[in-house]
């Protein structure tokens, strides 16, 4: 088959591949985006892509374009060196802009390949994936946290003071990455000429540097609000996770710090395992109090 046996073909897999991961990306930093402004949206989108037949099949499809584009990037890299021997050669053709990201690519994928592999283990593993096999996550206060708190997860993870500067390292390699890929893909289906290829590196450009941007932005504020506590002491965003956990097949145990804890809760006539009730819902138990009290609902 000539898409696997031809370095056209390879490359045709592989500007295919990149353009789904592009769009993703794009995707991604959109979705985050709501907890920049709505932090409970965000919640709600983490809970619409749980683990839903749906999210499930999306995530199987990403994962299986992400490592085509792999093993044909190092296919192809590997082809190139082979080909070009112990001589190395100029390219005049090349923008001078991209020369850096282009002689650096494949050091340039391993970085954002290191950097995905941490965000899913700070993330996917922790929700999606813990939903899928069932098993607890538990914050450093030994708090389980049901997977749709994306929130919460937030605040664990950009809590790390290593966090922020580990992810501006990952966005500048994807920002890089994503420019030369976007010049080289055009190039593989034929616009490379000089007028259609300036103009859509200046859009590949202008696209890839606002969602990177965007991404930067997010990964600051969310280190804000995570030292701050917003994601863990929010009211709304406590009630939130009560009532996750309340229809949910975890333990939550929730210490609110700050605002009111609902006391009349702790009380013998509305016990903790009644608080999903209706006639004590957790709006309804947001007494004033001057001290911090354990909510815990079990399902």
């Amino acid at each position: 088959m000539w898409l696997t046996s031809s370095s056209i073909g390879r490359k045709l897999i592989m500007a295919l591949t990149g353009v789904c991961l592009v769009l993703f990306v794009t995707f991604h930093a959109l979705m985050n985006g709501v907890a920049l402004f709505w932090p409970s949206a965000y919640n709600e989108v983490c809970l619409f892509l749980g683990a839903n037949w749906y999210a499930l099949i999306a995530s199987a499809g990403l994962a299986a374009l992400f490592i085509l584009h792999i093993i044909y990037a190092l296919w192809l890299t590997v082809q190139n060196r082979n080909a070009r021997g112990s001589e190395r050669y100029d390219v005049t053709s090349r923008p001078k802009q991209v020369e850096w990201a282009s002689k650096n690519m494949l050091v340039l994928g391993i970085v954002v390949l290191a950097f995905l592999v941490l965000h899913l283990i700070q993330f996917w593993s922790k929700m999606q994936l813990a939903e899928i096999c069932g098993f607890e996550v538990t914050d450093a206060d030994g708090q389980t946290v049901p997977p749709a708190a994306g929130t919460w997860f937030l605040a664990m993870a950009f809590r790390n003071p290593l966090t922020l500067p580990v992810y501006l390292i990952g966005f500048i390699a994807l920002w890089f990455h994503l420019t030369h890929g976007f010049w080289s893909m055009m190039q593989t289906v034929g616009w490379n000429n000089d007028t259609w290829m300036c103009r859509l590196k200046t859009i590949g450009n202008a696209w890839v540097s606002i969602v990177v941007a965007l991404f930067i932005a997010q990964a600051i504020v969310f280190t804000v609000q995570a030292h701050r506590g917003t994601y863990n002491n929010c009211p709304a965003l406590q009630e939130q996770y009560m009532e996750m956990a309340a229809h949910g097949k975890n333990t939550f145990t929730m210490a609110p710090a700050g605002e009111c804890a609902p006391s009349r809760c702790a009380s013998s006539e509305c016990a903790p395992a009644n608080c999903a009730a209706t006639e004590c819902a957790p709006a309804n138990c947001a007494a004033s109090c001057t001290e911090n009290v354990n909510v815990i609902v079990n399902e």
